[in-house]
């Protein structure tokens, strides 16, 4: 399973960003799909998932600093996940990654699959 992350960029507090997440190898549909960040000199923190199956079975579950501004969704008939952030502020500005699993977790260590990552800066 290959994952390929894309859509950061340089933006201004306040904007927004839709980060994507293509998988490849295998259907995604297969995985639970989660969101981290690692922002400078801290450590990766989960940001949100979203749940295997159709449209009608997913859920989603987010970190509570999340919450609010951060929307996770996927797309199965593109084999594709989703990070939707409004509002940016500076604090957001860190490398982002998605990741795939076969179960719901909010810890990188359930993660097998991982995407190189893409560079999100805020600037305020």
């Amino acid at each position: 399973v290959q994952l390929q992350a894309s859509g950061g960029g340089l933006v201004q507090a306040g904007g927004s960003l839709r980060l994507s997440c293509t998988v490849s190898g295998r259907t995604a549909s297969s995985y639970v799909m989660g969101w981290f960040r690692q922002a400078p000199g801290k450590e990766r923190e989960f940001v949100g998932l979203v749940t295997r199956g159709g449209r009608d079975e997913q859920n989603t579950y987010y970190a509570d600093s999340a919450k609010g501004r951060f929307t996770v969704s996927r797309d199965n008939g593109k084999n594709t996940a989703y990070l939707q952030v409004n509002s940016l502020e500076s604090e957001d500005t860190a490398v982002y990654y998605c990741a795939a699993a076969l179960d719901p977790l909010p810890r990188s260590e359930a993660y097998g699959y991982w995407g190189r990552g893409t560079q999100v800066t805020v600037s305020s």
